[in-house]
């Protein structure tokens, strides 16, 4: 995995290159409903899927973004800056059909193991210059089996690389440089216990959430509120020790699975747990949407309390 998190550290320069002077949100059809799009997502998947064309040429990619969305949603301008600024991070000219060849790498193709790109997970959160992720997380058999999680909003801007590595999770400098190993915390009290929870109202219900900590006797736990994978990430460090993603009531959405794989083997690698609502596993094998109504993630001390609170809280 070490030359695909040299390619997540190249997608962070590119990233931070891009809100730095290139910040501009276009908007793209995501089912039934709209969301932002950047030149740097465009980007940061291209290098991505570069290193995997390079590295693990036969294996299958589900990725967030494509080259058909490239060449139909952007500008000629947008697509230039997308261009330079890759010839300028990767060293070596390039072509628009370079950039659409990487973008579509490995789509559409089963194999045993294949990986999964969120190019930046929390889009919202990186136009807004608030948190954001970039992440790469890989599946064997459809079982979660590693991940990459690049936070450069982590330890107020400092940033982190987060990464599995022979079954355990390491943190690392986002710049360069070898990882520390990770853990979930212990915590067990209430007054002492960290949630997370998404920043943005509209990705999940916020009051079904508090309900829950209530019912579970952590209704003294504090809260913590950021977009992106990183949630997963805070788990997974022992800075945070519950995330959960309730539904808002009458919502049909279907989580992606880009968004969560490198975030949930950041936790299990780390000691923690990453279920359904009801406790089962999430299901990671039925293609690009989870089946799945929602995740509870947690250092695992109070984990079957939880589920229990939840499914009142759903059940009500």
């Amino acid at each position: 995995m070490q030359a695909i998190r040299a390619a997540v550290r190249d997608a962070v320069k590119l990233c931070r290159r891009v809100q730095e002077h290139y910040l501009i949100a276009n908007t793209k059809s995501a089912g039934d409903h709209k969301e932002p799009v950047t030149i740097a997502d465009y980007g940061s998947q291209a290098i991505i899927c570069r290193a995997l064309m390079t590295h693990f040429p036969d294996d299958g990619v589900v990725s967030e973004e494509s080259g058909e969305q490239f060449l139909q949603l952007l500008s000629a301008e947008q697509r230039s800056q997308v261009l330079a600024l890759l010839e300028d991070v990767l060293g070596s000219a390039l072509s628009e059909a370079d950039l659409v060849n990487w973008l579509e790498h490995g789509k559409g193709k089963t194999t045993e193991r294949s990986w999964v790109i969120d190019p930046i997970d929390g889009t919202k959160g990186f136009i807004a210059l608030r948190h954001y992720a970039i992440a790469c997380g890989t599946l064997v058999d459809g079982q979660v089996a590693g991940g990459i999680v690049a936070a450069p909003g982590y330890a107020d801007g400092q940033g982190a690389l987060f990464y599995t590595e022979n079954g355990a999770t390491w943190r690392a400098p986002i710049a360069a440089g070898d990882g520390e190993r990770v853990r979930v915390s212990a915590r067990r009290d209430a007054d002492e216990f960290i949630a997370v929870q998404s920043f943005e109202r509209a990705h999940a219900s916020k009051s079904r959430m508090g309900r829950a900590r209530q019912l579970a006797g952590l209704g003294d736990a504090r809260i913590l509120e950021l977009d992106s994978m990183e949630k997963y990430a805070l788990v997974a460090c022992g800075d945070a020790d519950l995330y959960m993603r309730l539904p808002r009531e009458g919502s049909a959405y279907r989580h992606k699975i880009w968004d969560h794989v490198a975030g949930a083997a950041l936790v299990q690698g780390a000691g923690g747990m990453v279920t359904d609502l009801d406790g089962s596993p999430l299901d990671f094998s039925q293609g690009e949407t989870l089946p799945n109504a929602g995740m509870i993630v947690s250092n695992g001390q109070h984990h079957e309390r939880v589920v229990a609170a939840v499914g009142r809280v759903m059940a009500d």
